[in-house]
């Protein structure tokens, strides 16, 4: 029998119409459609998501297909505190608001990404000479502010991105050092009240196999647990690349955090290779699409998958990564690779 953990969780969205539903069979009988990638994934009790940026969303051909074949969005960029607070306290949702539209229009679960992460900072804040007590207000007021815009809207928030380095010890950041590791917590608490309906998440990169870093996050989500934090999730990014080979303790690694009471989820999933593709690193990036599919729906607390972008026509690779790409499962012409179809056979076993 199907689990039903992750319908129970998206139930609350069922007002505003963000159901997850399989699709119905033809009224006149005839033969039925393909299914979508979002529907196979609710038939499996999960969403199959991608994330865009306002700027695909004018692309009408993108658009199309990315409100046809997922159940599922978040904004890349623009819910990141650059764009929703570039003055302090002066606060701009307008490029946010525009994604939420779009997923609420057609029916699209949504993720919140992120209220806090070192990069992609508001200079006001990073030159600011702040004391302790003045960076924690402009913390809770930022995430207060954030997310009671989108209460009721946002099914979940990716709270503290990346907050770790590879070793397992804090990143040093402005909100570290001035403020110490007790900014996670309260990070979470402020956006629990905020909304206490959403569920929070911990998001990282490097964090699929078990390692130090994957450590670091399980002893600090057992922290938070048991100091009664309201941390409802973890967030495996999986920026995965084929030269460095695939994390082969994924599943496990996934379950050994939904052991400690969380969801888990793979939240920017895409698989890059050093160019040109071939037939034999798209065969490949297939059977790590389907691999990492089947990972999380072997863990019955893995809520979804969301891929960062579904076609290499707006990938973020080739401007951070020279001489890669070819990440996703839609080429730049928006035609399916083989990674689509290894996708659509992991979701239909």
């Amino acid at each position: 029998m199907a689990h039903r953990h992750a319908l129970a969780a998206l139930a609350a969205f069922a007002t505003a119409g963000l159901v997850l539903t399989a699709v119905p069979a033809s009224a006149d009988g005839g033969r039925r459609p393909a299914k979508t990638l979002g529907e196979l994934a609710a038939a499996k009790d999960r969403y199959f998501g991608a994330a865009t940026d306002v700027v695909g969303l004018a692309d009408a051909e993108y658009a199309r297909q990315l409100a046809h074949e997922f159940n599922s969005t978040t904004a890349g960029n623009e819910l990141k505190w650059y764009a929703t607070e570039p003055q302090q306290g002066v606060f701009d949702f307008t490029l946010g608001d525009q994604v939420v539209h779009f997923a609420r229009k057609n029916n699209m679960v949504f993720r919140g990404h992120t209220l806090m992460w070192h990069n992609q900072l508001p200079d006001w804040l990073t030159n600011g000479a702040w004391t302790a007590d003045q960076l924690r207000a402009i913390l809770k007021n930022h995430i207060t502010q954030e997310v009671r815009h989108y209460r009721g809207k946002a099914y979940s928030w990716d709270v503290v991105n990346e907050p770790f380095n590879e070793d397992g010890t804090y990143r040093d950041t402005i909100f570290y050092r001035i403020l110490g590791p007790g900014y996670i917590a309260d990070a979470f608490r402020w956006a629990h009240e905020a909304d206490p309906h959403a569920k929070l998440y911990l998001n990282d990169y490097n964090v699929e196999y078990i390692g130090p870093k994957s450590d670091a996050y399980h002893a600090l989500v057992k922290s938070l647990k048991a100091e009664g934090v309201p941390i409802h999730g973890m967030g495996f990014q999986g920026h995965l690349a084929l030269q460095y080979g695939y994390p082969t303790t994924l599943q496990e690694n996934l379950q050994r955090f939904a052991d400690l009471g969380v969801d888990v989820a793979i939240t920017e999933l895409d698989i890059r290779m050093l160019l040109p593709a071939t037939d034999d690193k798209l065969a490949t990036q297939a059977k790590w699409y389907a691999d990492v599919t089947k990972a999380c729906l072997a863990v019955r607390r893995c809520v979804g998958i969301t891929l960062w972008g579904h076609t290499d026509k707006y990938s973020w690779i080739p401007a951070f990564f020279p001489g890669e790409g070819a990440a996703l499962p839609y080429d730049e012409n928006l035609n399916p690779k083989p990674a689509y179809y290894a996708i659509r056979d992991a979701l239909s076993q």
